[in-house]
């Protein structure tokens, strides 16, 4: 009985010390490379900041006038699906959560009667929406105008952009001149 406890007990030993053994061999043969920092870099909008130099300036966009000239007012009507959401587009449109947009282009900025602006739209009811400011307001509302309640995030194709100008300029009984490049 005493040799039966022996046996089973240096099995048992036996059979530890084999899967230790896998276990640290496994380990040398398949060891993966730590990295000196946990984790792994997010891409950056400006690598050279992050190392203290100047940032390049990103991929310059054309200006608006330039991309003006080859937009197509067809192509921003279609860009404008997600905006009908919030915005009418028709003459005599109903306000909804955002202003009706028929002949914004030009028009003062806050100046849809009955329509609840926020404070920092207010702010620039004196400035109208020419072709760059709405370009710079469709690419990010609220670095164009901080504070305002629009909560869409922008277009960040500037072609994009341009056919949405060229579209809302065309929301006229008599459509302004665009900036000739």
């Amino acid at each position: 009985m005493n040799i039966e406890l022996n046996k089973i007990a240096g099995a048992g030993l036996s059979t530890l010390l084999v899967v230790m053994s896998l276990n640290m061999i496994s380990g040398i043969v398949f060891a993966p490379k730590k990295p000196a920092v946990p984790g792994f870099d997010l891409p950056s909008l400006e690598p050279a900041a992050a190392s203290g130099g100047a940032a390049p300036a990103a991929a310059a966009e054309e200006p608006i006038a330039v991309r003006l000239a080859k937009a197509d007012p067809a192509r921003g009507e279609k860009a404008v699906g997600a905006c009908k959401a919030c915005h009418t587009f028709e003459k005599g449109g109903a306000n909804k959560v955002g202003p009706h947009l028929y002949g914004v282009y030009e028009r003062n900025k806050a100046s849809v009667e009955g329509f609840g602006y926020s404070a920092a739209m207010k702010g620039k009811a004196s400035e109208t929406w020419t072709a760059e400011n709405l370009d710079q307001f469709l690419k990010n509302p609220k670095a164009y105008v901080p504070g305002t309640t629009m909560a869409f995030a922008g277009l960040g194709k500037p072609d994009q952009r341009a056919d949405v100008v060229a579209y809302l300029n065309s929301l006229a009984e008599a459509p302004k001149p665009l900036p000739k490049p």
